[in-house]
């Protein structure tokens, strides 16, 4: 995503130094004065699965909480520095997507207190990785499971209660991979295109190969104009009928991918929206099993879907 940044008003700033001059880092692993664990997530939707896991254990601020909010220039507020000076985990998604946190917890947050969720996921980090690992269903069991050491560790006394939360939470992971399941025994194979790589995972575990020029999703991610040429290309490539959904990511809308999302329209080719952040009022399973329901309403209408 490539907007705005938040802009940090001089006076938080001197409020956060206060702040932070009377939490030192050697006290982020005390517990909050309720005695729940205190959590700090860089994104909500890393925030939610913390609530679920940690139930009403444990207080969870979450960095980014609005959809125009771009992890990848975003600016800590005083609220957040105040946050991750009291924590006693934090949550990261890594791999280039949320670097600010590494800044925003330096000298506060000790790095073993952090959950790396891309170093857990067990997925190759090298070039090319997809970094939008909340759409990789094994990678949010594994972080669930992560959490649920991690809390039981700090409050051995509440160790039922947290395996009890992780079970719970990985059922409901299990019914959204049923349904992709199900989306990929009907359409496996089935081609379809993306303004951004955003979605990959949950579309590739539906069994739907991507189709679009790689250099037309890499210039939308990256904030830059794509090609005429490769603009062109996707194009074209939503009336070929080798495609037969179009995932689309309204958080980076722009003239361009508005083209090609007019084009999949014309062409009667569906178009699902896919989010970065978690939308409001929705927990992380809701909008997951949302999503998965949406993709196999398309494919299930789009005159290109099928084997």
């Amino acid at each position: 995503m490539h907007l705005l940044r938040p802009v940090l008003p001089l006076a938080l700033a001197v409020l956060a130094s206060l702040a932070l001059s009377a939490c030192g880092a050697g006290e982020s692993s005390a517990p909050s004065p309720d005695g729940k664990i205190a959590v700090v997530a860089s994104t909500n939707v890393y925030g939610n699965i913390a609530q679920d896991v940690g139930g009403n254990l444990v207080d969870v601020h979450s960095v980014i909480t609005r959809s125009d909010a771009d992890p990848h220039s975003y600016e800590a507020t005083a609220q957040d520095k105040l946050a991750i000076s009291k924590a006693a985990i934090g949550i990261e998604n890594g791999g280039g997507y949320d670097d600010f946190y590494g800044q925003l917890a330096k000298g506060t947050l000790e790095s073993s207190k952090i959950v790396n969720v891309s170093e857990i996921s067990g997925l190759d980090t090298g070039a090319g990785f997809n970094e939008h690992l909340w759409y990789s269903l094994p990678t949010m069991s594994a972080l669930a499971d992560e959490l649920g050491k991690r809390f039981t560790a700090l409050q051995p006394a509440s160790a039922q209660s947290f395996a009890t939360n992780v079970a719970a939470f990985k059922d409901g992971l299990a019914k959204v991979s049923a349904t992709l399941a199900a989306v990929k025994t009907a359409h496996d194979g089935t081609g379809v295109a993306v303004t951004e790589p955003v979605p990959l995972y949950l579309l590739q575990a539906a069994g739907l190969v991507n189709k679009t020029p790689p250099a037309f999703s890499e210039a939308i991610e990256n904030g830059s104009d794509v090609p005429t040429t490769v603009l062109r290309d996707t194009v074209n490539l939503m009336s070929s009928r080798s495609v037969a959904v179009l995932a689309y990511n309204e958080q980076t809308e722009g003239p361009q991918t508005v083209e090609v999302k007019q084009a999949a329209l014309a062409a009667h080719v569906s178009v699902v929206d896919f989010r970065e952040t978690l939308p409001a009022n929705k927990s992380y399973l809701a909008w997951m099993s949302e999503n998965a329901n949406a993709l196999d309403q398309a494919l299930s209408t789009s005159p290109a879907s099928g084997k």
